[in-house]
């Protein structure tokens, strides 16, 4: 597994591309590192599911760069989801973790998700994978490219194949094919957005 953390130059790309770059990547966390293997581009002003749609807010400055740190928000009034703030200082952009293999860890993984019936369940979906990482409000903010963070991000092997197609749950821009993810069995199940959107 890779030892080398992704740099803010790095990230400071359009969500589409770091979306890209995050597939294969891996974020560790609290005794537990996951490879991602599924993600959401999100990007500001012309993407009316993202968060940044309408301007900043208290709840999504972080999404305003500058890229490499975490934004964490709450959903649902039960779930938190996790996103890789990407683009430059002051454009929002960012690319929501949706999905992890859990490469090291697992018993805490397994204390953490005691209902998962298998490790590839540990971190299918959003809110599981916060769940594994134990993320929550207080990871929001956090610099993902700092070897003293408590939430390091690292460069992953190059993925031979991505496949790609409409996000999740939103519940506007529903046919964007912003969803991108590699071949494992911890991808989640699609589902096409409603009322609600689990989104950045």
């Amino acid at each position: 597994m890779s030892s080398r953390l992704l740099t803010r130059e790095e990230l400071a790309i359009d969500p589409v591309d770091a979306s890209r770059l995050l597939l294969g990547s891996y974020l560790e966390a609290d005794g537990v590192r996951v490879r991602i293997v599924e993600v959401e581009a999100y990007r500001g002003g012309d993407d009316p599911a993202s968060h940044c749609y309408r301007g900043k807010t208290p709840r999504n400055e972080v999404m305003f760069g500058p890229a490499g740190f975490l934004y964490v928000y709450f959903v649902y009034g039960m779930h938190f989801c996790a996103n890789v703030v990407s683009l430059v200082d002051g454009v929002p952009g960012a690319v929501l973790l949706r999905a992890g293999e859990v490469v090291s860890g697992e018993d805490v993984a397994f204390s953490r998700r005691p209902a998962a019936r298998s490790a590839a369940e540990l971190g299918k979906g959003p809110a599981r994978l916060c769940k594994v990482l134990g993320l929550d409000r207080s990871s929001n903010g956090l610099d993902l490219t700092s070897a003293s963070s408590p939430v390091r991000l690292y460069a992953g092997e190059a993925v031979s194949e991505v496949r790609s197609g409409p996000r999740v749950g939103v519940a506007v821009a529903m046919d964007v094919p912003w969803r991108f993810w590699i071949d494992s069995p911890a991808v989640s199940t699609y589902k096409r957005g409603g009322k609600r959107r689990p989104s950045a």
